[in-house]
């Protein structure tokens, strides 16, 4: 039997690790991040693959930092055929990579080498791409560097968003893998090295990225406010305070000459906003500060009373 020690923290993982152990391989260890505090009461809460390793039985490793660490002495104690990590969220070092005599594996949510890096289903919404994919890889020194397995993709529709993405791109790596596996055990897998000259990058989305702009059109603002949905949430300012937008639907039919950032309609359940090149996005959920996820009417009718057309959102 294959001995493996997985390593992975969010959601997307846990199905990852559910199957390796569904079919049989057996998972010596899990290593996740450590415990976080979370919400507002700040209440340290153990990440998803923590919860489900403990549900499996499995010994759970958390180490602030990997390099170096104790967990890491205990990883090569183990002596794994094969480590295979998905969204775990740390560099590997090179000494830990040449623990296994497989190497080591990742589950990566892209068609590599599009979106190296930690945040490439978030990119790959908000560039309005129409289809991404997982990809199963060697893991080197070089972040998401390494030789190609395997592929599989995935079509992006306008309503997904990156946690309805991450839950279908799961599965997929879940069953990609278990795919790719009994090959490379068997050594019979072909490794693809990436297009260097085809690399893009996709960097942990910062506070500025979060900042919705008026000046894209309605279908670039949508993209935006879905590819930060339910993560970190897209946001615009209205009289110096904060509006957290889940939701927004471009209007195709509808045109305007007002400036970017607009108010150009206003009803009991309607707010439309002007955006670049002439087009018009409506909001239908948001979050003012201070409240919870509110439908428009409920906003419109309560604190959104008091804004009016002609007024003007964002910087």
């Amino acid at each position: 039997m294959t001995k493996i020690v997985f390593m992975g923290t969010p959601a997307f993982s846990v199905p990852i690790l559910e199957g390796l152990v569904q079919e049989e391989y057996e998972v010596l260890a899990v290593v996740t991040q450590p415990d976080r505090p979370v919400g507002r009461k700040r209440v340290l809460t153990p990440p998803p693959v923590k919860e489900a390793a403990v549900r499996l039985g499995l010994e759970v490793l958390q180490p602030e930092k990997i390099s170096g660490s104790p967990e890491m002495a205990r990883i090569k104690e183990l002596a794994p055929d094969l480590i295979v990590t998905a969204a775990f969220g740390q560099f590997l070092p090179e000494k830990l990579l040449q623990v296994p005599r497989f190497g080591a594996v990742n589950v990566h949510a892209s068609l590599l080498p599009k979106y190296r890096g930690g945040a490439p289903v978030h990119y790959a919404i908000i560039n309005g791409d129409d289809r991404t994919g997982v990809t199963i890889m060697e893991m080197i020194k070089k972040m998401d560097a390494g030789a190609i397995y395997s592929q599989a993709e995935l079509p992006i529709t306008k309503t997904d968003d990156v946690g309805t993405m991450f839950d279908k791109l799961s599965l997929l790596g879940r069953e990609l893998l278990l795919e790719t596996l009994p090959k490379l055990l068997q050594g019979t897998l072909t490794k693809i090295p990436q297009d260097e000259e085809k690399v893009t990058f996709s960097p942990n989305i910062t506070r500025e990225q979060e900042e919705l702009d008026w000046q894209k059109t309605a279908v670039e603002v949508d993209c935006q406010v879905r590819g930060m949905r339910p993560w970190p949430i897209a946001f615009t300012t209205y009289e110096g305070s904060r509006w957290k937008l889940w939701a927004v639907t471009p209007l195709a039919e509808e045109t305007t000459s007002a400036t970017p950032g607009t108010v150009i309609k206003k009803d009991k359940q309607d707010l439309w906003i002007a955006c670049g090149q002439g087009t018009v996005l409506s909001i239908t959920e948001l979050q003012p500060a201070g409240k919870g996820r509110q439908q428009i009417r409920e906003f419109l009718n309560g604190v959104g009373q008091q804004v009016a057309v002609g007024q003007k959102v964002g910087g």
